[in-house]
């Protein structure tokens, strides 16, 4: 039996992501990161409304995570909409790639966490849901909570 991870820290989960697409797959990348980046992030000033993943010539590349300055940086603060570059092995990325080229797949990052002291992020082999899609989960949703409810008020 796996022990639950005590020295992971979740800073924020993609819960759009997971609304708009449906995930087939995940994997934890760490992240390249510079300078005040990692101050920015731990104290939550980071944004990956628009962001997704690509493959470019064998490396990983997240695209549009926005990370803000950090407040009490100097000249040597970092560019806040840059590429970064997510760190995971070569078959890994090689099997991402061959995925990410079927049509509709995407690569979108689910999570954002501080394991171990490290910035990591959790991404996901994801396939666009159609409008009924999101309906029918939609009414997953109410009837879960609905069910609560009543076993809630019974008890």
């Amino acid at each position: 039996m796996a022990k639950a991870d005590t020295n992971v820290k979740i800073l924020a989960v993609n819960k759009k992501a997971r609304f708009n697409y449906a995930i087939e797959d995940t994997l934890e990348c760490g992240i390249e990161l510079r300078g005040t980046e990692v101050k920015s992030i731990r104290i939550n000033k980071f944004s990956y409304s628009d962001s997704y993943c690509k493959v470019k010539d064998g490396e990983l590349w997240l695209v549009g995570f926005n990370i803000s300055p950090y407040d009490f940086g100097n000249i040597h603060n970092h560019n806040p909409i840059r590429e970064r570059r997510l760190l995971a092995h070569a078959s890994e990325i090689k099997k991402l790639g061959r995925k990410v080229a079927e049509k509709g797949y995407t690569l979108v990052p689910l999570k954002v966490y501080l394991k171990k002291g490290k910035v990591k992020i959790e991404i996901g082999i994801a396939k666009g849901k159609k409008v009924f899609d999101k309906r029918e989960s939609i009414k997953e949703r109410d009837t879960d909570r609905e069910t609560l409810r009543e076993i809630k008020s019974k008890y």
